[in-house]
């Protein structure tokens, strides 16, 4: 397995599909002579991420969400000629699939030099997206002194992004799957996100062997998984002696299978939107809509680090393993409420700008304070912020953007983009503030009463209280359920195995 590519977080008006994983790679032909699958041979100061068997030219995987097809990998890593010696990674994510009535298709390339000495520095990158989300080159240059990077966009000036601290990402993290398996022991590392430019850190390990079945023939198979702090949904690899990726397993709902080149990029036509729902035995009742208002669901497929019980959620576990979980929708108390400017009451992380969230650039911060003007009680500016952003973005299935200021330049586009652009104004104006995964009760036009996945924003105004920019509601209602925060993949293995059995 290669260094880990994330998947995007898909979306519609009033859903957020969010795919986030950390897809590795698959493998040329079964058939292949083990002599090609054989690295070419090197001295002994390199690192053992060369030393580690894997296929020449690359590897291609097949995605798969919930058996359907929505997208194709490759990955590939290589000792580079010449002197000093370097290795260069390759990540190549191509995703495609309805959202709704809309096509959406995104391409995400990333390419990395390292040294290639045993724990050998990151010394430069690219990060290539086009397509939903905006296209945008990002080019990095380590030094020790930090990461200079460098963002090209079209029609627009270069930009030199604020320096980043130097990188702890070593040659070893470009595959840290096949390096554990090599060493036959735990592998832990560090990996500079291609999105958010932030670090995280990786933990690898080696797993008893397993049986799988491939193309029809039981197979004894290597097992190696990979967790990342970002994303804390273990990705599991199935390897074979010869070290071909035949199979990762992203939870109970996404795989990523070996592929001929051919085969990997024939894509289905999945319309997602559907195909994430979770379907409820019947209606919610109207005072779930109400502020205040309360709902009951009975879920089964709900994991106990799902069920922190906050302001909004209470959990009951039942006998049968079955858990009550009571959603509840109030206004922020007005005793509680204070004047912003507001300290993090998690230590920064909800006021900090970032290449996503972006809530230091000019235009956003000249944007909030005509907003919000003189007004010095949060929660008021907050509902100011929470009202514009959904009285002047065109609700736009599938019209995707991954920056805040590109939303507040388009002006368009679903769940992410309302929820992006309200938490980047918040921050500005100084209020904390951060994005909130989960479903949220709706019945499309098939009149099937389902929870599909949606994006709004959680504000702290003295104490916290959840909005919905997409809807216009200053205080989220109680058909929100929350499962995490900020886009991360953490909900992932919820998609398809989360059931509502009974509504109260």
């Amino acid at each position: 397995m290669t260094r880990p590519l994330r998947l995007t977080s898909l979306a519609a008006v009033s859903l957020c599909a969010l795919l986030a994983g950390a897809p590795p790679a698959l493998a040329q032909t079964p058939g292949a002579a083990a002599s090609k699958m054989a690295p070419a041979k090197a001295p002994a100061e390199v690192s053992d991420v060369v030393k580690a068997p894997r296929p020449k030219g690359g590897e291609y995987f097949g995605l798969y969400l919930m058996d359907k097809k929505v997208g194709w990998l490759f990955t590939d890593v290589e000792l580079l000629p010449g002197t000093p010696a370097r290795v260069k990674a390759t990540n190549q994510l191509v995703f495609k699939a309805m959202v709704s009535t809309r096509l959406s298709e995104r391409l995400h390339r990333e390419e990395r030099i390292y040294e290639a000495k045993p724990g050998g520095r990151l010394v430069s990158f690219t990060v290539m997206q086009k397509g939903d989300g905006g296209d945008q080159l990002l080019e990095g240059t380590a030094t020790d002194d930090g990461i200079r990077v460098v963002r090209k966009r079209p029609g627009r000036p270069d930009e030199e992004l604020p320096r980043l601290p130097p990188s702890k990402e070593r040659v070893e993290d470009a595959d840290p799957t096949r390096v554990a398996l090599l060493r036959k022991a735990k592998v832990t590392g560090f990996s500079l996100d291609g999105l958010d430019l932030e670090t995280y850190g990786l933990t690898t390990t080696v797993e008893p062997q397993e049986q799988r079945v491939v193309n029809g023939v039981k197979v004894q198979l290597s097992k190696v998984s990979t967790l990342s702090e970002k994303e804390k949904v273990p990705v599991t690899s199935f390897i074979t002696q010869r070290g071909e990726v035949v199979l990762v397993d992203f939870g109970q709902t996404m795989q990523a299978r070996k592929e001929r080149e051919a085969v990997a990029k024939r894509l289905d036509l999945v319309e997602v939107f559907g195909l994430t729902r979770v379907v409820l035995p019947k209606p919610l009742p109207e005072s779930a809509r109400a502020v205040p208002g309360k709902v009951t669901l009975v879920v089964q497929g709900l994991p106990e680090k799902f069920r922190e019980e906050t302001y909004r959620q209470k959990f009951k576990p039942l006998p049968d393993g079955q858990v009550e979980v009571t959603l509840q929708a109030a206004a922020p108390q007005e005793l509680a409420r204070k004047p912003r400017p507001l300290a993090d009451p998690d230590g920064g992380e909800n006021l900090k700008s970032s290449i996503i969230v972006e809530s230091d650039a000019p235009a956003i911060r000249e944007q909030a304070q005509k907003i919000v003007g003189d007004e010095k009680d949060a929660y008021r500016a907050a509902k100011k912020i929470n009202t514009w952003v959904a009285s002047m973005l065109t609700k736009d299935y599938g019209a995707s953007a991954d920056r805040a200021t590109d939303v507040l330049s388009q002006r368009r586009g679903d769940c992410t983009e309302h929820s992006l652009l309200a938490v980047a104004l918040l921050r500005a104006a100084g209020i904390p503030a951060r994005r909130v995964d989960g479903v949220i009760y709706m019945v499309n036009q098939d009149g099937v009463p389902a929870l599909y996945w949606h994006e709004w924003v959680e504000a702290f105004v003295g104490e916290w209280t959840q909005m919905d920019p997409t809807f216009n509601q200053v205080v989220a209602d109680a058909t929100h359920f929350g499962f995490g925060e900020e886009g991360n993949a953490e909900i992932t293995p919820l998609i398809g195995s989360l059931k509502v059995t009974d509504v109260k």
